[in-house]
């Protein structure tokens, strides 16, 4: 018997999409990384993305890969490493994203000492003002930081885009990174193995067909799992349908739609706000806002309003709707990416994975 709420995580899915966008990568000389990072590193989801095709996982955080530790497969760390976990870096992830000498230098020291060869991907930011360097100089001393280090291998070069500021991939911007890393190979007489474009936002450029060719790895999460990408827009011959949020309801009562005297702020310090809708039939639902931010759910049957909520309730209009409601029952809601993140981020939401 399930247990509620419920995250259910279609594997099936997961690996249709892997399979189907990897086939639309290695056509145009891509090799994607797959991003577990939106599940919390879930083995199952990594496994999932294995049997789709995907040779290198990747993940913003070592707690994950810790949990991908028996998985005989290279792994990267997305997120800028810390200093203070580099030992941890260098033990669990085959590859990291840098941009911060004094960084470089705390991996050198560990991978020496653990016996390793630590492979470094050196970030440049091309305006979405996250990780990086910004200036082609610093940039450029970065990767000698590199090659002067023991225990490092400079592999590549990388960009975030679309993750933070929403700058799109473009064939100009990608292009930039290009030429970027081709003067640091002529400067240093090195050839890059890798030069990393961007993550799923960079698809609709790569289907374009605009994705310039030295641009060799995408690092993909959401279109593996979600089937989106830029904007959240649906990708071709991918799935929206791996991640459903299933609820129990636990009252069903027909109420006034305004509070009596509604005069305090509610428990987050907002003033609330209601739509006189006159007595209407309310569910309330085991699940809130500590779980989800329920803006990010939308509920299957197109006939339920979401009201609100409390820290651990989720209040419905089910007055429209046509099926019977019970308490009991259970409801089902798609979510956005935020809300998959943080239905799998809360231990109070069980997760279900489901291979068909």
């Amino acid at each position: 018997m399930f247990k509620y709420p419920c995250l259910s995580i279609d594997l099936t899915v997961i690996e249709s999409n892997t399979r189907n966008l990897i086939q639309l990568c290695k056509e145009r000389g891509v090799d994607p990384v797959g991003i577990t990072k939106l599940t919390c590193g879930a083995p199952e989801v990594a496994q999932a993305m294995i049997a789709g095709g995907i040779s290198i996982i990747g993940d913003s955080r070592i707690e994950n890969l810790k949990k991908q530790k028996n998985i005989p497969i290279k792994k990267m760390l997305l997120r800028l490493p810390a200093i203070s976990e580099a030992r941890e870096v260098v033990r669990y992830a085959d590859i990291s994203l840098n941009s911060e000498q004094n960084t470089l230098q705390a991996l050198s020291d560990i991978a020496v000492e653990e016996n390793k060869i630590h492979e470094i991907i050196i970030m440049h930011d091309l305006g979405d003002l996250r990780e990086g360097c910004f200036n082609k100089e610093d940039t450029f001393q970065l990767a000698r930081k590199v090659l002067s280090l023991p225990g490092l291998k400079l592999t590549g070069i990388g960009s975030n885009l679309a993750c933070y500021g929403g700058v799109e991939p473009t064939n100009k911007n990608q292009n930039d990174l290009i030429h970027i890393a081709e003067d640091i190979e002529k400067d240093l007489n090195i050839k890059f193995s890798v030069i990393s474009g961007a993550s799923s936002s960079g698809l609709f450029l790569l289907a374009a067909g605009e994705l310039p060719a030295r641009i060799n790895q995408l690092r993909l999460g959401a279109s593996l799992i979600m089937g989106i990408g830029l904007n959240d827009d649906p990708i071709p011959e991918t799935s929206q349908q791996a991640m459903k949020l299933q609820v129990e309801v636990i009252e069903i009562k027909e109420k006034p739609s305004v509070p009596i005297n509604s005069t305090a702020l509610d428990a987050f310090g907002n003033k609330p706000v209601f739509v006189d809708r006159g007595d209407r039939k309310r569910a309330i639902c085991a699940i809130g806002k500590q779980d989800i931010d329920i803006s990010e759910i939308t509920p299957d049957d197109e006939d339920i309003i979401v009201i609100g909520g409390s820290s651990d309730h989720l209040i419905l209009d089910i007055s429209d709707s046509k099926e019977n409601h019970n308490v009991g029952g259970i409801i089902s809601f798609s979510l956005s990416y935020g809300g998959v993140l943080q239905c799998m981020t809360s231990e109070f939401v069980h997760k279900n994975y489901i291979c068909k």
